[in-house]
Order: structure tokens, then sequence, then C-alpha cells
């Protein structure tokens, strides 16, 4: 058989399969198995090189009119079953329109970090940085360089976790005060936002929980200091019109102490079961930094002096959203979760939206 009968008979079993091709994947596999390279038509012109010279223009101009043919009648079928799999695809997936959508649950930040994001733009704008420390601590750090010794009572008050080797799950954050004290001189202005730990469980108390501590430690700074900066605090969080007072207190890194309350955010100050019918709720402890403490950490007490103070961020978030049981905030819970919504504040706003991974609060700075 001839070249030029090889080439027409090539021509007739490609119309004919490409025709009868019922899918765009056999349709390539013709065109491979045709045209391509290792294809019948490339097998067919490999006996080119046997003919006379003047017989190949002849059968390269008739192959090269069978392969034009091949391939218009290639795109035409290939056209064709795009469209017809395109629809059969868009009746497959038609959508009901009369059927309810679907609702995607978005997260958002944890109210603890809400709340702790609140705090921590209130206090940066009165120039307090932020510090961080380890959750495991010595003796030392976390109670004597605290001005509480061994035998002393306010142990007792802190119902501490005890490790092996006599290290502790830190108590409070105020070790971190201790550590910046003794890595940097004064002036000082730091919060500090952590986990803390203690052997106590019920409705409004957790073996974890969260504090933030303050520190402002300088030259001639005075009691009023300390009640200025945290009655702003106070009434930048729960409201300008909210009450606030200070009442003696004692703790032992402090002298004096005070305990700070606000004004009941749901009587407005004239009684209910939320603030045992006084229309006051405490919310913090403060005072200014006991002199052993300074000297503890190697600073004149005659030179500097400075306030501190501690609050519990559950105790925010309870009374700000009126939670009854601190347990609700571990149980992850969605029907519970979503009914925080973003903060009005811009800064909180930005930090708490929707991300894929939402830890209970930033990464901030570690103090060694």
């Amino acid at each position: 058989m001839s070249l030029v009968d090889q080439l027409q008979t090539l021509k007739t079993a490609a119309f004919g399969d490409i025709q009868t091709a019922s899918s765009t994947q056999a349709l390539d596999e013709l065109r491979v198995k045709f045209l391509g390279k290792k294809g019948l038509l490339t097998d067919i012109l490999k006996g080119v090189s046997s003919l006379e010279v003047s017989e190949r223009p002849k059968i390269g101009q008739v192959a090269n009119d069978v392969k034009t043919e091949i391939q218009a009648l290639y795109q035409e079928k290939l056209g064709l079953l795009q469209t017809q799999e395109r629809d059969a695809k868009l009746k497959e997936e038609a959508v009901d329109v009369s059927m309810p959508g679907y609702v995607k649950w978005t997260g958002l930040r944890h109210p603890l970090n809400q709340v702790l994001l609140e705090v921590q733009e209130i206090f940066q704008k009165l120039g307090f940085s932020v510090k961080e420390g380890p959750d495991v601590e010595s003796d030392y750090y976390n109670f004597e360089a605290l001005n509480i010794p061994k035998d002393h009572p306010a142990r007792d008050m802190h119902d501490t976790f005890y490790l092996k080797n006599g290290d502790v799950l830190r108590t409070h954050t105020s070790p971190v005060q201790i550590r910046t004290m003794k890595a940097q001189t004064p002036p000082i202005r730091i919060i500090v936002p952590g986990k803390v730990y203690r052997c106590d469980t019920d409705v409004t108390h957790s073996p974890m929980f969260h504090q933030v501590e303050g520190l402002y430690v300088d030259t001639d700074v005075t009691f009023a200091q300390l009640k200025g900066t945290l009655s702003h605090f106070l009434k930048e969080f729960f409201g300008q019109d909210k009450k606030v007072r200070f009442r003696p207190s004692y703790f032992p890194f402090t002298e004096p102490s005070t305990e700070v309350d606000v004004q009941c955010v749901k009587c407005e100050g004239h009684g209910c079961n939320i603030c045992k019918r006084t229309g006051w709720l405490e919310i913090l402890g403060a005072g200014m930094v006991n002199r052993k403490v300074f000297e503890s950490v190697g600073y004149d007490p005659d030179v500097v002096t400075g306030f501190a103070f501690g609050l519990g961020i559950e105790r925010l978030a309870m009374l700000k959203y009126g939670i009854p049981d601190i347990r609700l905030f571990y149980e992850n819970d969605k029907r519970f979760l979503s009914q925080f919504g973003l903060s009005q504040s811009p800064l909180v706003a930005a930090m708490t939206a929707p991300t894929p991974a939402m830890p209970l609060y930033p990464s901030k700075v570690q103090v060694k």
C-alpha cells in the first residue's frame, strides 16, 4: 500500500473515531494516537525517506492536508464535548434556591482575650509597656522578693501549687515586676498580663486564671498618682459615670495598701444580688511599693517610690458581661462564645478580627 493510501486510511480511521468520541478525555487520547510525536501519522511519514526525491514533496503535501483536516475535526468535536460536559455539570450541581442556605460559623477572639486587649490598650495610652515572664517561678521571685517570707501568713492566701524541686506555679504575675526591676533602673512603667495558678475552684474561682498587674517606679511617685491612674482606668473600662472608691487594705508587698471598688454596673449603686446589696464591686488591689521590695532588688527606697496594682481578667469579664459562672469561659461552648462581638475600640476591633488560630492572649515581651 502506497504512502498516499496509508494517509487516506489514517484520515478515515481518525474521522470515525473522533466523531464517536464521548468525552474530552477520550478525544485527547485520540489526538495523541493519531497526531502525537509517537502517533500513527509520524509512523507513516517515516517511510518518506525511502522515496525518490521528486516524490517526497507530493507525500508531504498530502500528509499536511490530512493533519490539518484531522485537527479541524478534533477542534470542532472538542468544543461540542466541552459544551455537553459543562451543561451536564451545571445540571448535576444545580442549586435549589428554595432551600435554606448554609451559614458558616465565624469565630471571634475569646471574651477573656477581648477584655485583656481592652485593659492593655487603656494602660498603653498612659505610657505603660507590656511585659511577660515564666509560669513556673522560684519561691524567691514568687514570694520572698515580694516581702512574703516562708513563715508569712500571706502565703496561706495563695493556695500554691508546689513542684517537687521547690519551684511553684506562679500565684500572681508580680514576679515579673521583680525581674524587671532587677534588669533595669527606674523609671519603670509596665503592666504584666498572664496566667496564674491557685488551688481553688468554684463558680467564681478557677485553678488557672488571668491577671494583669501594673508597676510604676520613679522618683516622687505619689499615692495621688495611683488614685488618678486607677480611677481613669476604671472609668474608661466601665463608663465615665461610674463612681470609684478606695478602701484601706493590706498586702505584704505594698504599704500603704488599698482595695479599689467601682459602683455596681447592674444596680448603679442602689444594691442588688451582684454587689451583695452594698452598691459597690471590689475590682482590684493596689498600693505603694513596700520599701523591703525595693531593697530586695537593689533600689534605694529613700530615692525611688512607686505604686503597684493587680486585677483579675475573669472578674472584669464577668462583671462587664454579667456572667455568673467563671467555668463558662473554659467550656468552649459556641453558644456562649458567639455572644461576644467586637469591641468598639479601633485597636481592639483590629486585633480581634477572626483569625485561623486564636491564642488566649497575644505574645508579649519575655523578661528573662
